[in-house]
């Protein structure tokens, strides 16, 4: 047998062994342990930019995570697994028991909004969590898609800008539009005061962009996570009165060789049903990566 195969059949074997007596399971997660998180996250940097994010911007202990960290550990100390469960519930694990066992402290989370991840995994999730957590409200499937280097350039906007405060009244109601659309809850119903906040934080962070143009709000775009490895892209959106001129295209060439000088790539979700989407981002130059799956909780 080959050296590589030797490696892969341990790393089978060892995906399914049982939980051994004396192992350290789940615990919290606290401050002193984020380099070693994050080392953990970074191995498939796509995938977890969201966590990274999150505890690059607010570290692993937060109420701005509006959650809780959680690690899962085998007998020897290593982490096996991560997950923030909370409002928004995701993870990245290594093995089975890692996915039960976060899945089953979930279980005991009762505000969570949504559980998401790579579609396989929320499978096996759900498989775990179903029994004793909250009850599934709707659920969307979405592609992820990724940007890197060389970048189309196209005509300029020289009005795209990061926003200030003063915009926050154009784009409060459209991101409200598009959560809502996605989740079926208008976050200005059910939480305007945080959902404000958190739009307040955005912009102060630097990380909203905007198109205005006599006072009308013609294309946005917002950075979740900007880790040194990806950019996480959401609530991209272009003014109805002006789709299909090339102005959303335009936006995007632009963003990304403003970004990606200081990350690997970019990336963002797309509803796998929003066709218009999926061409719009690939002519941006966006290609497939994975599938993902959001579960929206009652």
């Amino acid at each position: 047998m080959s050296v590589a195969a030797l490696i892969n059949s341990l790393e089978i074997e060892t995906r399914y062994l049982p939980i051994a007596e004396g192992s350290i399971g789940v615990e919290a997660l606290a401050n002193p342990s984020e380099k070693e998180v994050l080392a953990f996250l970074s191995e498939r940097p796509i995938h977890t930019v969201a966590l990274v994010g999150a505890i690059r911007d607010n570290g692993l202990v937060s109420p701005l995570n509006r959650g809780t960290f959680y690690g899962y550990r085998n007998r020897r100390g290593q982490l096996e697994g991560v997950a923030l469960i909370g409002h928004a519930t995701l993870m990245e694990t290594r093995t089975d028991r890692a996915l039960e066992a976060l899945a089953g402290v979930a279980q005991k989370c009762t505000t969570a909004h949504l559980i998401m991840g790579e579609d396989e995994r929320i499978d096996e999730f759900w498989t775990y969590y179903s029994g004793g957590g909250q009850e599934m409200r709707r659920a969307c499937r979405e592609l992820l898609v990724e940007l890197r280097w060389p970048v189309q350039v196209r005509e300029e906007v020289p009005e795209l800008r990061l926003a200030t405060l003063a915009d926050l009244d154009l784009i409060l109601p459209v991101h409200a539009r598009m959560a809502f659309d996605e989740s079926g809850i208008d976050p200005l119903q059910k939480d305007s005061l945080g959902f404000r906040k958190r739009c307040v934080r955005r912009i102060e962070q630097g990380r909203t962009w905007v198109w205005i143009q006599d006072g009308k709000l013609m294309f946005k775009a917002e950075l979740v996570s900007d880790t040194p490895a990806v950019i996480y892209l959401e609530g991209v959106w272009v003014s109805p009165e002006e789709r299909h001129q090339g102005y959303g295209l335009r936006c995007m060439s632009q963003l990304a060789r403003i970004l990606l000088p200081r990350t690997q790539s970019i990336c963002l979700l797309v509803n796998v049903k929003n066709e218009k989407a999926h061409r719009f981002y690939q002519k941006a130059g966006y290609r497939a990566r994975g599938i993902y799956d959001t579960i929206f909780l009652k």
